[in-house]
């Protein structure tokens, strides 16, 4: 028979989980579709691996043999793609979108190590990034790494790298524009308008939760491709407020950006890279990119999500 890493694969975590649901959340496919690779390597080796009931998995003789070899053979296969990729070759990075802080993250990181190199993706989210990185089909992400729609992958390693500030960005007619700084009182009399975060589970998980913690009206829009097309949305919102990174540059923009006080939000960024992916330059990028903390979860001029306190568990 002919190689199936896939069905091994799918076989391997069903094996670890014995649970097809989660095997299938691991792998990010339905269940239906685990079945179904599983049931094609079944029939390739002529018996079956698992035996189900509507409440139990369990490993069938057969299952318990061929375990062992599957997972070397997946290990030698991991080996193998990796011997192809000479140490020369850029790193790819997703750095979720080209108006967030990650691309000048890893700027400052090349400026620091001049032989490092890059090839970007822009994904748009973290949830969408993370199945292409324990792929290992990109070499590391960043992102928020809370509110994803799955557990967190166990062979995934992070790191918080940044804490960034949000403001508030308003056209030059906005009637708030002049203010020298906002409250979430003048939040709640406008509300919030923001692009629709499309598969980026964990920023609109974050909106919502800071929206809920402000007592603030929240109305998605349609999703922003590009700076300038955010900046387009802004400036036809005369009423709802936008929100940004501090660090983006309204210059030129015909927005003001204002900043939010009593509490400021705060957006962690994480960078996430597969715990085998040993290439020399990643474990570069990864010392040159700066250790961040969170604030004091009782310190009231800052608010971060509660859930960004606590642990991920797999």
């Amino acid at each position: 028979m002919d190689a199936d890493i896939q069905g091994m694969r799918a076989f391997a975590v069903a094996a670890e989980e014995l649970h097809f649901g989660r095997a299938g959340e691991r792998l990010f496919i339905s269940q239906q579709a685990l079945s179904k690779r599983i049931r094609r390597l079944e029939t390739a080796l002529g018996t079956p691996l698992f035996e189900r009931t509507t409440r139990t998995v369990e490993l069938t003789a057969a299952g318990h043999r061929f375990l062992p070899p599957a997972l070397e053979a997946l290990a030698a296969f991991d080996r193998a793609v990796a011997a192809i990729r000479t140490s020369g070759d850029p790193l790819r990075v997703d750095v979720y979108d080209e108006r967030f802080t990650p691309l000048r993250l890893l700027r400052e990181a090349s400026e620091r190590e001049p032989g490092l190199r890059v090839e970007l993706s822009m994904r748009q989210g973290l949830a969408v990034a993370i199945p292409a990185v324990r792929r290992r089909e990109i070499d590391a992400a960043f992102g928020r790494v809370h509110d994803l729609p799955w557990p967190w992958p166990p062979e995934l390693a992070r790191r918080l790298v940044h804490v960034e500030p949000l403001h508030a960005f308003l056209p030059e007619d906005h009637l708030l524009a002049d203010r020298s700084e906002l409250r979430p009182a003048d939040l709640r009399e406008w509300g919030i308008s923001m692009p629709d975060p499309a598969g980026a589970a964990e920023w609109r998980g974050y909106l919502r939760r800071l929206a809920d913690r402000l007592g603030v009206p929240l109305r998605f829009t349609d999703p922003a491709i590009g700076l300038r097309h955010l900046v387009e949305q802004f400036h036809r919102e005369k009423k709802a407020v936008g929100l940004g990174e501090m660090s983006i540059d309204a210059g030129g923009s015909g927005l003001r950006r204002v900043p939010i006080v009593d509490p400021t939000p705060l957006l962690p960024w994480s960078v996430v890279w597969h715990r085998r992916n040993t290439r020399p330059m990643l474990q570069t990028l990864i010392r040159r990119l700066r250790t961040a903390t969170l604030p004091s979860p009782s310190d009231p001029r800052h608010w971060v999500p509660d859930v960004d306190f606590h642990p991920l568990e797999p």
